[in-house]
């Protein structure tokens, strides 16, 4: 009997067409999902009898008491080589094998350009007018050129955010609790004082942190207070670095101009979520790295790993 192997969060049913899974076709049935499992019992039903599991980045948590309930699994693929909702003691115990994925940080970088620019220019209002026979010019666009853009956190996303606003002639300033001067130095960019200088002083902001207990409701109701009225902020990181209700709040109050958010407290967002509706808001269904070349990338690298733990040499074991 050949093995079971379920991709998880296949929305666009695209697993089996983004790379070739010929080299494991004779020994591997794969199964794409196109829905999100809501909670760990559907989850647990769902994938009872198989023994491999693909899942993408961190859109589904394997705890303890979820791998306890898949006696079958034998090896879990994270696209991605970090991945902070899987337990990894808990996986060990069961037997479960866990690999991850190469990624490229260009699609997030590319997205946080499109939600900023959409935002910027109104993209979206002036198109929906435009095909629905509404008025013709609604908007007066914010500028790029001169303004500045603040960046929490200059990493490996952050810094080629950075190189992009440069090219638009944009001044652009960094901060983050472990931020250098000359990390700022290296990308050439200014590095700010304090937090809430940024904040204060910046037309644009983009977050661009890893999720952890010092980032975490980073941005709240004081820090979004300090933002001007005619600033933009674009979060296509961790929603829990910014206090969504207090960013709704913001938007409905018309305190900043607007928001580009990728990503949510809730994922997918419920029917009549008040995210699908705030004003000033662009958002997009966690897009950040959904992109032909990395899913390319990461299913590839699952037919790699399969083979690879079929022959008894796991490899990029995560954990």
């Amino acid at each position: 009997m050949r093995l079971r192997c379920a991709v998880l969060d296949d929305y666009q049913s695209v697993a089996t067409r983004s790379a070739d899974w010929a080299p494991v076709a004779d020994t591997v049935e794969v199964t794409g999902f196109d829905r999100h499992f809501d909670d760990e019992d559907a989850l647990a039903a769902a994938l009872a009898d198989f023994d491999i599991v693909v899942t993408l980045r961190e859109r589904v948590p394997f705890p303890a008491s979820l791998l306890a309930r898949l006696p079958r699994l034998k090896l879990l693929i994270a696209s991605g080589m970090r991945n902070s909702v899987i337990d990894y003691a808990a996986a060990e115990a069961h037997g479960v094998t866990v690999c991850g994925t190469p990624s490229s940080s260009t699609p997030p970088v590319e997205l946080t350009w499109a939600l900023l620019l959409g935002l910027a220019r109104g993209i979206v209002t002036e198109s929906n007018s435009l095909r629905e026979g509404g008025p013709w010019q609604s908007t007066v666009g914010a500028d790029l050129y001169g303004r500045r853009l603040g960046l929490l956190g200059l990493g490996k996303i952050g810094g080629r955010v950075a190189q992009v606003g440069l090219a638009f002639g944009m001044r652009v300033g960094a901060w983050s609790q472990n931020l250098t001067a000359e990390r700022a130095e290296e990308v050439g960019v200014e590095l700010a004082p304090s937090k809430e200088e940024l904040l204060a002083g910046s037309d644009f902001v983009s977050v661009h942190l890893a999720l952890g207990d010092r980032t975490r409701g980073l941005v709240g109701v004081a820090e979004l207070a300090l933002l001007k009225p005619t600033a933009y902020l674009v979060n296509t990181s961790r929603s829990a670095i910014v206090d969504q209700d207090a960013l709704l709040d913001a938007l409905r109050a018309g305190r900043i101009a607007g928001a580009g958010v990728d990503v949510f407290d809730i994922e997918p967002l419920p029917a009549g979520h008040p995210m699908r509706s705030a004003p000033r808001l662009l958002a997009t269904p966690h897009l950040g790295y959904v992109s032909r070349s990395n899913y390319a990338t990461y299913y590839g690298a699952a037919v790699e790993n399969i083979r690879a733990f079929l022959a008894g040499t796991p490899l990029r074991r995560l954990g």
